[in-house]
């Protein structure tokens, strides 16, 4: 597996791994890179460290080493805002998990008792919802999420 320091077009930083320098590229060329935090596909590698072993003791790597987008002060607050929102959400609704498309849909036409939940939906799940009325709120996947 290798590790790249990645950029958008939007000057986000983040990183990717990928089991080889060809298959990142693959994955870049057929637009399935994408930014976490604004969804571009115009995603550059840029400049970092190599990986060397020391005889020390490995440290606990910090988050911000771990996720190099979290260096931007302003991004990790946003960040902390969404994982807040998150735990809000897990706390106080159900969890109905891939059946969430069709519990919103049930709640909507009146089919189920109208209730806070929660769950996973496709984007185009997602989508489909919104056109047909129904409200949703897609939430951005956290860093710690991806792994």
């Amino acid at each position: 597996m290798i590790r790249y320091a990645l950029t958008c077009d939007g000057d986000h930083a983040f990183e990717g791994w990928f089991r080889d320098s060809a298959a990142f590229d693959r994955q870049k060329d057929a637009g399935e890179v994408a930014c976490p935090v604004c969804g571009s596909v115009a995603v550059e590698k840029q400049l970092m460290a190599p990986a060397v072993a020391t005889r020390r003791a490995e440290a606990t790597v910090p988050l911000a080493a771990a996720h190099p987008a979290m260096t931007d002060p302003k991004l990790a607050e946003l960040v902390e805002a969404i994982r807040r929102l998150k735990r809000h959400i897990a706390e106080n609704s159900e969890y109905v998990g891939d059946r969430f498309p069709e519990e919103a849909r049930r709640m909507h036409y009146e089919e189920a008792e109208a209730r806070a939940i929660h769950g996973e939906a496709s984007l185009e799940e997602a989508r489909a919802l919104l056109e047909e009325g129904i409200p949703v709120l897609p939430l951005p996947t956290l860093p710690e999420e991806r792994n």
